[in-house]
């Protein structure tokens, strides 16, 4: 036999190496299904992998009274709250801290860049929850609580004065300066507690309530992946209302009213969407918790290791091991069949004539399992890409309001706050989704034959060049700006505005962002959706949302690097991030971004170009609609 020949364990007769060929495991696939697994059996209901059930756990009798876009829409509602907590809290706690607690702002941004971080990093741990225990619903339900206390303990922070250092005296050249009263240990420490509390909240949150909302239309349906391209795009545009409520209202509160009710906005916000979203609860669909994937993927792991020497033509070898009937044995999964990627792993699922009937899964795994691995290790390149389309939104998110501070905000007799100005890449998403199924949809399908116009990873990258592109003319607009401050007289004065150069120019890289975003995150939230294994699509989910954790760990750490390379106190030579943004090159800082997206957009070329998507199986969908 062969060196690449694996055997089913149903026997091969005797032939030469190449008439055999490789089994593919139909028999598995289409065997009995009088034998059932546990995994299949709940509370004497029979229930398909992937089968939409109630808060129960039983089956849903009559799936049209549940799920579709009514139930979509009370999960949007706690989406947009979420959101616009979210950009709340980063448009408002760098001049939170700087201002009332008298941090510099340096270290204020570093502070916030990292509470971002973690609060997306940390998604993992919402995701791993929901697929393995608790199920989507009850994770959102238990971390949108948590979100709710955090933003309360913020609120209390900035309304009693007993949490923040004194005011007295403490005007904007004080601040400046650093002369302001310091706050104390304990008053810091509480802030990072409530502030680092609600980002848990939002960890938990983050990768279910896309894969939840997704999970209320029907497999079934042919309109099925039309309704979930849809759904992918209005659920973007939920996340963009609650920025735009986020950088124009809230901002407007804290102008009118204070720290205090700008806070406390987001928590009644907040508050009222958690009544909203289990005021829906009797609409929902929910999919079975498949149990631990970390122990999944450490049994394949194991179990490929123990069998690292065994070779594929061993005499004792019975096949790849995989479970008879249509059904898989993973809870709230549909079977897998096997591919040739990372054949090392498929030595997990080597069936040996020891392993006897009832092997350990830590010795022998299904198929199944083992393509469960290969799935998430093939994804894995596509998110982290887009790790540096979060360096540059999370540079734009500072250095951009540093730019906007130094020129004129006012349209006609209306002077907008600089805080307001990260709004308008918001209100390019939402003309862009607004206008997205009767613009560029219709013009892309023309093009490429496609039925959604482009595929999900051509989306991906096409936001991934338009970030160059909003980045390169950053750099552009930057030189100029500083250029003519330089040649005005206003090169010391970095917190004046400059009258006859207009803030509206940054519309331009906001705009641009605005695009990349939308064809980037919704295609990449789409993509792992769908490509994710079905009892693994909140942890899926949960590598968008780490790709946007570590783009700002590695903002701060670029910046940190770009400071002590380029600056030098002793020798009086400001750093390209100087505080005074005239005295700095924040336009070599966008270039060296434009360069390192580029770079990035090769690597993810690379990737893109060889990946295949997954079939979905096909008998397991006729499962379904026979059982529809």
């Amino acid at each position: 036999m062969g060196s690449r020949e694996i055997r089913s364990s149903e026997g091969l007769p005797e032939k030469s190496p190449a008439a055999v060929g490789r089994r593919k495991l139909e028999s598995y696939f289409m065997a009995s299904e009088e034998r059932r697994t546990p995994a299949e059996i709940i509370g004497g209901d029979y229930v398909v992998g992937t089968t939409p059930v109630n808060i129960k756990g039983k089956p849903i009798e009559d799936l049209s009274k549940t799920g579709g876009w009514l139930a979509a829409f009370f999960i949007f509602g706690n989406e947009m709250a979420e959101r616009m907590a979210y950009f709340g809290l980063s448009v408002n706690m760098v001049t939170f801290m700087f201002y009332v607690m008298h941090r510099p702002f340096s270290s204020s941004a570093n502070a916030v860049n990292n509470f971002l971080g973690i609060s997306q990093a940390s998604s993992v741990l919402g995701g791993f929850l929901a697929d393995a225990y608790l199920g989507r619903y009850w994770t959102i339900a238990i971390f949108t609580t948590i979100y709710l206390l955090g933003l309360t303990g913020i609120t209390l922070c900035a309304t009693m004065h007993i949490f923040t250092p004194s005011q007295s005296q403490c005007d904007k050249l004080s601040i400046l300066l650093g002369n302001c009263e310091q706050p104390k240990q304990w008053q810091m420490a509480y802030l990072n507690t409530v502030l680092y509390i609600t980002g848990f909240g939002a960890a938990g949150i983050r990768p279910c309530v896309s894969s939840f909302g997704a999970d209320q239309f029907d497999e079934r349906s042919r309109d099925y992946k039309t309704h979930l391209d849809r759904f992918f795009n209005f659920f973007y545009l939920s996340v963009t209302i609650g920025a735009i409520i986020a950088f124009t209202m809230v901002v407007y509160i804290q102008m009118k009213y204070g720290w205090g009710s700008a806070f406390g906005a987001l928590a009644i916000a907040m508050g009222m969407s958690n009544l909203v979203f289990f005021l829906g609860t009797p609409l929902y669909r929910h999919r079975l918790p498949g149990g631990s994937p970390l122990t999944r993927i450490a049994q394949v792991l194991v179990a490929a290791f123990r069998k690292r020497k065994v070779p594929f033509s061993d005499s004792d070898l019975v096949g790849l091991y995989e479970l008879p009937g249509k059904r898989s044995a993973i809870k709230g999964s549909q079977k897998i069949e096997h591919t040739d990627d990372f054949r090392f792993l498929d030595k997990a699922a080597l069936q040996l004539k020891e392993d006897g009937p009832n092997p350990s899964p830590w010795n022998l795994c299904t198929v199944t399992q083992v393509e469960e691995v290969k799935i998430l290790l093939k994804l894995l390149p596509v998110p982290a890409c887009t790790i540096m389309l979060s360096v540059v939104l999370t540079e734009y998110l500072t250095l951009s309001v540093q730019q906007a501070y130094t020129l004129n905000t006012h349209m006609g007799h209306l002077k907008l706050p600089v805080t307001c100005m990260p709004v308008f890449p918001g209100v390019s998403i939402f003309l862009i989704l607004a206008l997205y199924y009767y613009t560029f949809a219709p013009l892309a399908r023309r093009i490429t034959g496609h039925p959604q116009g482009a595929t999900q990873l051509q989306r991906v990258g096409l936001g991934l060049v338009v970030s160059i592109l909003s980045v390169a003319w950053a750099g552009a607009f930057e030189r100029y700006r500083r250029n003519y401050a330089v040649r005005n007289g206003y090169e010391a004065l970095f917190l004046s505005a400059m009258p006859d150069l207009s803030a509206y120019w940054l519309l331009i890289q906001y705009c641009l962002i605005g695009v990349a975003e939308v064809f980037c995150i919704v295609g990449l939230l789409e993509f792992l959706y769908q490509e994710a294994p079905d009892a693994m699509r909140s942890v899926g989910s949960a590598y968008a949302a780490v790709a946007g954790g570590l783009g700002c760990f590695v903002a701060s750490i670029l910046n940190n690097i770009v400071k002590a390379v380029t600056g030098n106190e002793a020798e009086g030579r400001n750093s390209w991030l100087a505080q005074n943004i005239n005295y700095g090159r924040f336009d070599y800082l966008y270039w060296l971004l434009a360069v390192l997206s580029m770079i990035n957009f090769c690597v993810f070329l690379f990737f893109a170009k060889r990946y295949k998507y997954r079939g979905r199986n096909e008998i397991g969908m006729e499962v379904l609609r026979e059982n529809k």
